[in-house]
Order: C-alpha cells, then sequence, then structure tokens
C-alpha cells in the first residue's frame, strides 16, 4: 500500500493531475466547437501546464538555492522533459497561437518570480491572484485552441470563455477556503476578506451566470444544459462541503476532477 500511496503522491505532486484537468477543458472545446482533435494543441496544454505549475511550486528551490528533497527529483526530471515536450509542441503551433501563448506565459512569469520586487511577485498582489489564474485557465483551454483551428474568435466563444473563467473563479475559491489556515494573512484571499460563508455565497452566485450564459449561444445544445446543471450541482457541493478541516486531496484530487468529470459527462450523453 505505501508504494501506491507514494505513487498517488507523485501523481498530485508533480501536476499530472491538474494537467489532465487542463487537457479535458482542451478536448470539451473541441467538441463544443466540433472541431478535430488537435495533436499539437492537446500535447502543448498538457506539457505546458505539467511544466508550468511545477515551476510555480518549486522555482523558489533555484532562486533561492535551497537544497532539494529526495522526492522532488523525479518531479523535477519529469518537468524537464515537459518542457521540452511543450517546446516541441509549441512550435507545432500557428505562429498567432504561438504568440497568444506567449502572453499567457509572460503571466505565469510575472505571476511567479518577483520581477518588481526583490521579495514579492504578482500572487502577493492584493486580490489579483484568483483573476490571473481564471484568465489564464480560460485562455488556454478556450482561445488557443480556438486559434489554433484558424477560426473566428466569434460571439460563442467569448460565452465559453466567460463559462470557463467563472467556473475556474469558483474553483479557487474552494482551494482558498481549505486552504485558510495556512495562507499568508496578507495576501487577503477572498475568505480572508469577507469569510467562509460569504465567499460560499460568491461562489453558488458566480455559478448562476456561468449556467444561463449557455441561453446566449446562438445555438443551444439541450444535452449541454442538462450536462452543466450537473456541474453545476456537483461544483456546488464541493463548495458547500469545504471547510479548513478537509486535507489537500479535497482539493488537488477531487476538486481539480472537476473538469475531467465534466468531460465524461460530454462524452456520456453523446453515448446514450
Amino acid at each position: 500500500m505505501q508504494p501506491l500511496k507514494r505513487l498517488f503522491n507523485f501523481y498530485i505532486h508533480s501536476s499530472i493531475h491538474v494537467s489532465i484537468a487542463v487537457l479535458a477543458l482542451v478536448l470539451l472545446t473541441n467538441h463544443m466547437f466540433q472541431q478535430p482533435f488537435d495533436l499539437s494543441m492537446a500535447g502543448f496544454a498538457f506539457f505546458g501546464t505539467l511544466f508550468g505549475y511545477n515551476f510555480i511550486k518549486y522555482e523558489v528551490y533555484f532562486r533561492k538555492k535551497l537544497p532539494l528533497r529526495k522526492e522532488l527529483v523525479a518531479t523535477l526530471t519529469l518537468s524537464l522533459f515537459a518542457l521540452i515536450a511543450s517546446a516541441y509542441f509549441f512550435f507545432c503551433l500557428k505562429f498567432e497561437t504561438q504568440i497568444t501563448a506567449l502572453v499567457f506565459f509572460g503571466l505565469t512569469f510575472l505571476y511567479t518570480v518577483p520581477v518588481f520586487s526583490a521579495r514579492k511577485n504578482m500572487r502577493n498582489w492584493t486580490g489579483i491572484k484568483i483573476y490571473i489564474v481564471a484568465f489564464c485557465w480560460a485562455g488556454v483551454t478556450t482561445l488557443l485552441p480556438m486559434i489554433n483551428f484558424g477560426a473566428e474568435l466569434c460571439h460563442d466563444v467569448v460565452v465559453k470563455f466567460s463559462q470557463r473563467f467563472l467556473l475556474v473563479i469558483v474553483l479557487i475559491l474552494i482551494f482558498e477556503i481549505i486552504d485558510l489556515k495556512d495562507d499568508d494573512p496578507t495576501l487577503f484571499t477572498v475568505p480572508q476578506k469577507i469569510g467562509i460563508q460569504k465567499t460560499k455565497w460568491l461562489g453558488y452566485l458566480l455559478l448562476i451566470p456561468f449556467y444561463f450564459l449557455e441561453f446566449l449561444k446562438i445555438t443551444v445544445d439541450t444535452n449541454q444544459l442538462i450536462v452543466n446543471l450537473i456541474l453545476v450541482l456537483v461544483t456546488a457541493s464541493f463548495l458547500f462541503f469545504a471547510n479548513e478541516s478537509r486535507n489537500r486531496y479535497y482539493t488537488t484530487f477531487w476538486v481539480e476532477s472537476i473538469p475531467i468529470f465534466w468531460l465524461g459527462l460530454v462524452v456520456g450523453m453523446q453515448l446514450l
């Protein structure tokens, strides 16, 4: 059992799970806009997320020249491979997609590395973290695939981008509730500013426009309405049961599984 637990922890802490979640959202974009599978975009999204998240987590070890823990060696080796793979797939993308991807990479870099101050990065800027993460997730999983398809960024793409942005904000709120006891008070996260209960109500309220934005699409898909309703109920349930005493797997595995669950629902509806 111990080796299985170590393997599972490696799967979570090396960002494989969150990378699959991002890939699931890219595949959802393919499905929703009836586009074929795009290996270069899928590969870039998966490996770029894997490297990007590990860069955010562990760059401090190199910047501050901290000693590496033994268990990090495998993660850093995987991250190096992910960097090479994401670079390969990056050069397979269209030029317009590459330029847009660089914008999101720039935000990730500024979010992580203290460029403007010796001690603070954008993650430390009061209230900005939640919007940067949501913007990057929505952009990478919605805008990049459509740009690489050469498709016009039409009304429906804007609707889908807005839905992803709102959903990711709600997921981050769950993370912030779970992390409340460990977060630096100077971060001024939403639960720190308004409390856990009001944060939950904010999340519930954001799920309302997430759902009803579907009706603003040019073509409304009944199956998608059903899928989104189930998704809203599941996400609201995770939000309802979130509290400071939950262990980290509640968010790092279960909450981050929501995009994968969403893709599973869509595929399941297609098979019915």
